[in-house]
């Protein structure tokens, strides 16, 4: 009995930290941005394919890959910003208005990333073995990916969480959070930071999916869950709260692994009922204000 609650308990942390890190990026583009990007999940993809890639082809170590994936897939979410959602932000009326449109140009991205994807890599599964032996703790038995997968996720939102509270630039992200027109009259450049903060839940989404596919096999068309994913994290932890996002990650990681255990194919369905309950109970979340 222990061993099977040891078993659930590790495989909802390793859920949690990839949710986590995937819904903190979410959490940045949205909080911050103020872009509802539902494209998300594709910059996942990107870095689930792109890890995959370079391993397969090039026989590069996964791990490794984070730093190569990474600061391309941020450049792509930077440049998004600067040039897409920077002309629709100038061309609305009100930030009401470009919110409306941002979704609707993210809607548009969904498809044009997802089929470019298909048409680069196909639409079959992918995977590869990486890690897959297996490490006893407390007589359960863990691939080794996974525990690896675990420790980075934990590790590069830690990493990301001291840059936002203890940097110059983390504190110009979270002033623009807060008041963006008080920010830019103390002189934070907010256009910049909106770039950045775009580019930067970019790169968390990168990550998340070079770590998924280590343990998890990978598709084209993967983005679109994950972005639901992200959500009902972020309406979990609360809206612009970063820390609310690693604890929402964390729970619904668990919650998963629970039900997974319980019933396979409803793991999706307790994600909704989750998210329906959040918003009639406690919309504004856990750590939301």
């Amino acid at each position: 009995m222990i061993v099977t609650i040891l078993d659930v308990v590790i495989a909802g942390l390793l859920l949690g930290g990839i949710y986590a890190l995937i819904a903190v990026g979410l959490s940045l583009q949205y909080g911050v941005a103020r872009v509802l990007n539902i494209s998300h999940g594709e910059f996942i993809m990107i870095g689930a394919f792109g890890t995959w890639m370079l391993h397969k082809m090039v026989g590069i170590n996964p791990l490794i890959t984070l730093a190569m994936c990474g600061p391309v897939i941020f450049l792509i979410g930077f440049f998004l910003h600067r040039t897409l959602f920077r002309s629709l932000l100038n061309s609305s009326a009100s930030l009401d208005i470009f919110e409306g449109r941002s979704l609707l140009a993210s809607f548009g991205l969904l498809f044009i990333i997802q089929n470019i994807a298909i048409l680069i890599w196909g639409a079959d599964i992918k995977g590869y073995s990486y890690l897959s032996y297996g490490i006893s703790l407390g007589g359960a038995i863990f691939a080794a990916n996974r525990l690896v997968t675990l420790l980075f996720a934990v590790v590069i939102g830690a990493v990301f969480y001291l840059f936002l509270t203890c940097t110059r630039l983390g504190k110009a992200i979270r002033a623009a959070a807060q008041d963006p027109a008080t920010a830019g009259l103390m002189g934070v450049n907010i256009n910049q930071v909106l770039a950045l903060c775009f580019g930067f839940g970019a790169i968390m989404a990168g990550f998340a999916g070079s770590l998924l596919s280590m343990c998890y096999p990978i598709t084209a068309t993967m983005g679109m869950e994950y972005t639901i994913i992200a959500i009902i994290v972020v309406v979990l932890g609360g809206l612009g709260s970063i820390v609310g996002s690693f604890i929402g990650g964390f729970i619904l990681g668990l919650i998963g692994s629970i039900v997974t255990y319980i019933e396979p194919s409803l793991a999706l369905v307790a994600y909704y009922v989750i998210f329906i309950v959040l918003l009639l109970a406690k919309p504004t979340g856990i750590l939301g204000k």
